[in-house]
């Protein structure tokens, strides 16, 4: 090709259909649970959303393969605070709060739990990672009162975009953008930009873009060079 001739950066034809295809398919979806979706709205009338959500998100949680991913991802379109497009929320993850919002592209792991939190675009969750409201929902001072009973806070936790939290991993605070959770890492303060995290508390053991023994850690081997796997 010539210096001076154009790059053509149009998407190619069949980039194009299979585009088309997974949009018509996104818009059947959405018209297959709009009866979940307005019986939900019901619910939520009656009962407050709050209340009225977790049941409606475990049923979908239910459903298995490619088909549940598509059914989950229109149902959340219509009833999170925002869904972005192309989200995959996997095979009995549990979203509790209508107030949670996906970014777009972001990847939600089998069996996560995940409370009014705010999960970045292209973040990815591994399986049965917990995201929780920060670590003081109940107060614990009091010994004449049940500890369900005491008043405790529930801030909002943001994962950023790009990030990647492996499996198992518990989080209760911010978590940067780019940044890496090792697998079965427990979070419990804020975690800047890019910061590769491990261990129980997690604790920063690198950042990515940095040269580690030629070759940067994942989150499966972060975990077991601080022996922070079990």
């Amino acid at each position: 090709m010539k210096a001076t001739e154009p790059i053509d950066r149009r998407p190619s034809s069949g980039a194009t259909c299979r585009t088309g295809a997974k949009r018509g398919v996104d818009l059947l979806a959405a018209a297959v649970t709009l009866p979940a979706w307005a019986a939900y709205r019901l619910s939520a009338a009656a009962l407050g959303a709050e209340r009225a959500f977790p049941g409606y998100a475990q049923a979908f949680a239910l459903l298995p393969g490619l088909c549940g991913v598509t059914l989950r991802r229109a149902f959340f379109r219509q009833t999170l605070r925002a869904c972005g497009r192309d989200v995959h929320v996997g095979f009995g993850a549990l979203l509790t709060s209508p107030e949670t919002t996906l970014g777009a592209r972001c990847y939600v792991g089998p069996y996560c739990v995940l409370g009014a939190v705010d999960v970045g675009e292209d973040a990815l969750l591994g399986s049965a990672v917990s995201v929780t409201n920060g670590g003081r929902q109940h107060g614990i001072d009091r010994l004449d009162m049940p500890v369900r009973e005491q008043p405790g806070e529930w801030p909002r936790v943001a994962i950023g975009r790009d990030a990647w939290v492996g499996d198992r991993a518990v989080v209760m605070a911010d978590v940067g953008e780019q940044a890496v959770i090792a697998a079965a890492a427990v979070v419990t303060g804020p975690v800047g930009p890019r910061q590769i995290m491990a261990g129980v508390p997690a604790r920063a053991i690198g950042e990515r873009g940095a040269v580690r023994d030629n070759r940067p850690p994942t989150p499966a081997t972060a975990a077991s060079s601080v022996g922070g796997g079990d």
